[in-house]
């Protein structure tokens, strides 16, 4: 047991640290700037985390972790669209990102159908703290989301101040499930991005201050 939790703990870990780098990356180039950069590697980074990160969930058994993946995913494709390096990308790597969900929703089916009992079960996770695990996760969704939306009215993939705003409330949030969770993964995720989110909301206040 304690060797497995060992195993999914490594795999949250390594997910958790391509998240991380991405942000490390876009932290280190907007600081270079002077201004906040969206370089192609984020997504690129955040599309291999969220793979394996997806992975982590389905092994802890976490429908919140699962969730959150699942409804970014494309918006980190969408991103590398707009940037013009997706369709630099070979055409079998593009058929197997997007046919990963696909093999996650045949995977996970158990005698024909998803064995949803497992992931709500109460056994596994109580309910109030699944709430919160969720509503976290939503939260912390929006910010690709709002950051999607806004990309896509000025046609270039862009990381605007609301982006760093949201991440900031979500990763209070979840840092608050990952204690209640006992979920060290999250936990030193959270605790490390918090400080990337505030810098780079220091850096876009100070770039407009510039320019006024």
């Amino acid at each position: 047991m304690i060797e497995q939790l060992s195993y999914i703990t490594l795999i949250g870990f390594l997910g958790q640290g391509l998240f991380f780098s991405r942000f490390l990356v876009q932290w280190l180039l907007s600081e270079k700037h002077k201004k906040v950069i969206t370089p192609s590697v984020f997504w690129k980074l955040s599309l291999l985390a969220s793979i394996i990160f997806f992975i982590y969930g389905y092994l802890r058994e976490d429908f919140a972790i699962m969730l959150g993946q699942s409804l970014t995913y494309f918006i980190y494709i969408r991103n590398l669209q707009l940037q013009g390096e997706w369709q630099k990308m070979h055409r079998v790597f593009q058929w197997l990102f997007f046919a990963f969900p696909l093999f996650i929703v045949i995977y996970s089916y158990n005698n024909g159908e998803y064995d949803l009992q497992q992931f709500f079960s109460s056994n596994n996770i109580a309910p109030w703290l699944l709430v919160l695990g969720i509503v976290s996760q939503l939260v912390f969704i929006f910010r690709f989301v709002f950051q999607w939306l806004v990309s896509e009215r000025s046609k270039t993939s862009q990381l605007p101040l609301g982006f760093w705003a949201i991440s900031l409330t979500g990763s209070v949030l979840i840092l608050l499930y990952s204690i209640f969770r006992q979920d060290i993964v999250l936990f030193s995720a959270h605790s490390v991005g918090m400080i990337v989110y505030i810098r780079n909301i220091i850096i876009w206040r100070k770039e407009r201050r510039t320019h006024a």
